[in-house]
C-alpha cells in the first residue's frame, strides 16, 4: 500500500532514470504505457520498506530451527506477546537454508500528535525498518521537550531543517510516535555529541522488531539479495576467496560461514575504521578464517608475480573465487525517501567499477568464479557492465545462478535473451501493485526486496 510520496530526487536524476527504464529495447518489448507504469512504481516502492525483515541465521553455530526458537523467545521478551505466536511469525525461507523471514506490520493507523520531533532522512529510513531514533539523528524538537514526553516523529525529506530548530514546516513525512528518552538540552546543548536512544518508538507506522542486541552471534540482519549473492558465489571448504569491497563485512562473514570456516576469506576495504568493523563482526560470529586488510582493491594485484606476502597486493591468479560487491549509486536501497545526489554523482561509479573488474579478473585463478553485484537499479552499473566485461575479457563466460529467485536482467544493454536469463535483477517495481499482505510471506519475499543486481562469471 502506498502511503509515502515517491522518492525525492533531483529533476535531472529523475529524467536520467526515466530514460533508462524507457529505453528503446524495453519500449519495443512491453510498450510505452507498461514501461512508464513500471518506472513510476519503482519511484514509489523505493520510498517504502519491504513487507518483511530478513535475518541471516548463523547456521555454522546452531541449526536453523534452534535459532528460530531462540529468536522467538528473545522477541517475546521484548514485545510481551506469547512465544508461540512470535515463533509462528518467524518463517524459514523455502529455498535459502540460512534465512528467516519476519513479517512487517504496516502501514498502521497511527494518530499524529501536536508535539513533533524531526529527524534526518537516513534516521527516518531506519525507523521504518524497526530502529529507535538515536540522538545524532534528531535535527529539531519542541522547545521544552523533556524525557518521558510522547512525540510524533517526522523525517526531513530534503535535509533543509536547521539543526536545533524548535519546529519545521518543510517537506517531511510522519513515521510514527515515540517517547523521548532525553530532554532537548541533552541533545543540542552539550559539548560532546549526544549518544544513545533519543526517542524510543512505541507506535511506528511500520512495526518490525528492533534487533539492537538481539542474539548478536546467531541472527544477522541482512537484505535477502545480499544473502543470495553469497550463495551464488558458492564458496567451498578449503578455498581461498577474496571479498574486494568488504565493509561492513556481512557478505564476508556469510562466505566464511557457508565454507564452514574452513579455508581463507580475504576482505579488503580502503577505509580503516570499516576494517575494524569487519574484524568485530568476524569475532562475534566466531569465524577464524577471515583476514581483513585496509587496502584499495584497484591496486590489489602485485606487478611482481614472485612477490609473496600474507597481505595485499597479491600475485595474479591467487584466488579460487572473487566477490566484487561494487561501490555503486545505491539507488535500489529501501526505504529511501530522498536522495540529494546530482546526476554527476549518480553516474560517477562506472569507471571505478571497471578498474575493480580488471583487478578481479587478474586475481582470479583459471576455472575460478567471479560474482559481480550492486544495490542499484541503473543499466550503466549493471547490465552494461556485464556487456562490457564479456567484450573486454574473452576468458569470462556467464554462468547460471543458484538460487535464482529474482527477475532476469533488464533490456537495454544489447545482451541476448539467453544472457539476460543468466543474470539476476531484483526488481520490486514488477510486483509493487500486487504486494498485498494476503500473499504468503515466502512468496512475496523473493520479489518485495531492495533493488539489487547479481552476475556470475567463470574464468576459462
Amino acid at each position: 500500500m502506498s502511503i509515502f510520496p515517491r522518492i525525492s530526487l533531483k529533476p535531472e536524476v529523475t529524467e536520467h532514470l526515466k530514460g533508462v527504464f524507457l529505453n528503446k529495447e524495453v519500449l519495443d518489448a512491453v510498450g510505452h504505457q507498461e514501461a512508464e507504469s513500471r518506472f513510476h512504481k519503482l519511484l514509489t516502492c523505493l520510498s517504502h520498506p519491504p513487507s518483511y525483515t530478513c535475518v541471516r541465521a548463523s547456521t555454522h553455530l546452531a541449526s536453523l530451527e534452534e535459532i528460530r526458537l531462540k529468536l522467538g523467545e528473545e522477541l517475546k521478551k521484548m514485545c510481551g506477546s506469547s512465544a508461540e505466536e512470535v515463533s509462528l511469525q518467524i518463517l524459514p525461507h523455502p529455498r535459502i537454508p540460512d534465512v528467516l523471514l519476519l513479517p512487517v506490520d504496516g502501514p498502521r493507523p497511527v494518530k499524529q500528535l501536536s508535539s513533533e520531533v524531526v529527524v534526518g532522512a537516513q534516521c527516518g529510513n531506519a525507523v521504518l525498518r524497526g530502529a529507535h531514533v538515536f540522538a545524532p539523528g534528531i535535527v529539531a524538537s519542541p522547545k521544552y521537550m523533556k524525557a518521558g514526553d510522547v512525540v510524533s516523529v517526522f523525517s526531513d525529506l530534503e535535509g533543509k531543517c536547521t539543526r536545533g530548530a524548535t519546529s519545521f514546516q518543510g517537506k517531511r513525512v510522519f513515521v510514527g510516535n515515540g517517547v523521548a528518552e532525553m530532554c532537548r538540552s541533552n541533545i543540542f546543548c552539550t559539548d560532546e555529541p549526544a549518544k544513545g536512544i533519543g526517542v524510543r518508538m512505541i507506535e511506528p507506522l511500520y512495526q518490525s522488531p528492533s534487533f539492537d542486541g538481539v542474539l548478536p552471534n546467531l541472527a544477522f540482519l541482512q537484505n535477502l539479495p545480499s544473502v543470495v549473492a553469497g550463495h551464488v558465489l558458492g564458496p567451498r571448504p578449503g578455498e581461498r576467496i577474496l571479498d574486494m569491497c568488504a565493509a561492513p563485512g556481512g557478505k564476508t562473514c556469510h562466505i566464511a560461514a557457508v565454507m564452514g570456516d574452513q579455508g581463507e576469506v580475504v576482505a579488503l576495504d580502503r577505509i580503516r575504521n570499516k576494517i575494524d568493523r569487519i574484524r568485530q563482526n568476524a569475532q562475534m560470529l566466531h569465524l577464524r578464517s577471515i583476514r581483513a586488510y585496509c587496502f584499495n582493491s584497484t591496486q590489489a594485484v602485485s606487478s611482481d608475480p614472485a612477490h609473496v606476502t600474507e597481505g595485499p597486493p597479491f600475485p595474479p591468479e591467487s584466488f579460487d573465487r572473487v566477490l566484487l560487491d561494487a561501490p555503486c549509486s545505491g539507488l535500489g536501497q529501501r526505504p529511501n525517501m530522498a536522495s540529494t545526489w546530482s546526476l554527476k554523482e549518480i553516474c560517477s561509479y562506472q569507471p571505478l567499477q571497471r578498474k575493480l573488474f580488471h583487478a578481479a579478473v587478474r586475481l582470479l585463478k583459471k576455472g575460478g568464479v567471479l560474482v559481480y553485484s550492486t544495490c542499484t537499479v541503473t543499466l550503466a552499473e549493471n547490465e552494461e557492465q556485464v556487456a562490457w566485461a564479456l567484450d573486454t575479457f574473452p576468458c569470462l563466460t556467464l554462468q547460471p545462478q543458484e538460487p535464482h529467485i529474482g527477475a532476469e536482467g533488464m533490456l537495454g544493454a544489447g545482451l541476448s535473451p539467453e544472457q539476460l536469463r543468466l543474470l539476476q535483477r531484483f526488481s520490486p517495481e514488477l510486483i509493487w501493485d500486487q504486494t498485498e499482505t494476503t500473499a504468503p510471506l515466502p512468496c512475496r519475499a523473493d520479489r518485495d526486496t531492495i533493488g539489487f543486481f547479481i552476475a556470475k562469471f567463470l574464468k576459462n
